[in-house]
């Protein structure tokens, strides 16, 4: 079992970035992630390269400024408190993020082909998700999600590729779970998407949290064998593999961002689960959702 695509807090830091992961640093060709932290009235400028970005708020609020556009980014205190607004910059741009009271702000990167328009993303227009049952219930904030198959127009945010998610599991519950793969090219049944984790936790009576995330071999590509004790600031890279579950200890909510990104041509998000663990999904109806959840709903849109 190796531990070379589980990177503990500050293992992918580089410059002014608190995680900085990039195809280069992967070893595969499409998913980044960065994390910025900025202090009170703080700047940061970026050349997006040939890739499209986010910018999504973990924490605080900031401008964006791109293609003679700006963004306000109203954010939010924390993961753990609301769903947020966020801004999509193109490939072959230069950015500038400016926070006035500072923040902690993720950039979800991912090469591209098309050059689509700058645009925001009202935190009202965020499909909010709860899904399995019982101890596999999550909360899934969809703000960047490849729509899935007869979803109407107001389901996910266009991109070239990039295609990213929140999850949030309640302590003691059970997420990414039944292990799944989306290692193969296999046209209306599984989609190649390499794959980014970043986790964060809910502390507790002072005593930080933590969780366990598993990636298991599937037979393709590289072998990814992972069985990490992840904690806030912790990145876990799926090039391959079966991928779950990512469990939460008692007492305190998880928090994980998903970037993924792949070669196909078609934006799709496309699984296939374990065949040992598949039946887990028969389940979910007999039981109900975690009570906890949600623990917040998006914003109502305005009139």
């Amino acid at each position: 079992m190796t531990t070379a695509h589980h990177l503990p807090a500050g293992k992918a830091a580089t410059g002014a970035y608190a995680v900085d992961v990039n195809p280069e640093s992967a070893g595969w060709g499409h998913s980044s992630l960065r994390v910025l932290e900025l202090p009170p009235g703080g700047t940061h400028g970026l050349d997006t390269g040939d890739s499209e970005w986010i910018v999504l708020p973990l924490s605080g609020g900031c401008t964006v400024s791109v293609d003679g556009e700006t963004f306000h980014l109203t954010g939010r205190a924390d993961v753990f408190s609301g769903v947020t607004d966020f801004a999509y910059v193109p490939r072959d741009a230069r950015v500038s993020i400016v926070s006035e009271s500072g923040g902690r702000f993720a950039l979800t990167g991912a090469r591209c082909t098309r050059r689509l328009p700058a645009r925001y993303g009202p935190a009202s227009n965020v499909p909010v998700e709860l899904r399995g049952s019982g101890t596999c219930s999550r909360q899934v904030n969809n703000f960047a999600a490849a729509a899935p198959a007869g979803a109407g127009p107001e389901y996910g945010f266009e991109c070239d590729s990039l295609i990213a998610v929140e999850v949030i599991t309640p302590g003691g519950n059970w997420s990414s779970f039944p292990p799944h793969k989306h290692d193969e090219h296999r046209p209306g049944t599984e989609s190649e998407l390499e794959e980014i984790y970043y986790f964060e936790f809910a502390g507790h009576r002072g005593t930080p949290g933590l969780g366990y995330h598993r990636v298991s071999p599937s037979g393709h590509g590289r072998g990814t064998d992972v069985l990490a004790e992840v904690r806030d600031g912790d990145v876990v890279l799926v090039p391959d593999g079966w991928h779950g579950p990512s469990m939460a200890v008692p007492g305190h909510h998880m928090y994980y961002l998903n970037v993924m990104a792949g070669p196909g041509t078609e934006r799709a998000w496309l699984i296939c689960d374990h065949p040992d663990h598949a039946w887990i999904r028969d389940t979910w109806p007999e039981q109900p959702v975690d009570p906890r959840l949600p623990l917040y709903t998006a914003p109502e849109r305005s009139r």
